[in-house]
């Protein structure tokens, strides 16, 4: 994806890598992002998640308060997307 060629996104990756703790990565998306950002990308991985578990769009929405047009735009990513939901729900769950 071409919004990851640069300067300011490679360091982005790189800084996301060198997280070990969660308290680590609580602190640096707080110190990155509003607070409407965290609740958003959040929300969305909770989306991904109800997917993966095969719950209906209206029970995801009620649940989460996402809109359709959220729910339809994570389960594109999902199913044609590059892969990055998909890698770390199974790693979650291989955690759990």
């Amino acid at each position: 994806m071409e919004v990851f060629h640069g300067e300011g996104a490679e360091l982005l990756v790189r800084a996301v890598l060198s997280l070990k703790t969660e308290d680590e990565c609580r602190a640096f998306l707080e110190d990155l992002m509003t607070g409407k950002e965290i609740q958003d990308c959040s929300q969305r991985i909770l989306v991904a998640k109800l997917l993966r578990e095969k719950m209906v769009y209206s029970h995801i929405a009620q649940r989460t308060g996402a809109s359709t047009a959220t729910i339809s735009r994570v389960n594109r990513c999902c199913a044609y997307g590059a892969g990055g939901y998909q890698t770390v729900l199974e790693r979650m769950e291989q955690s759990e």
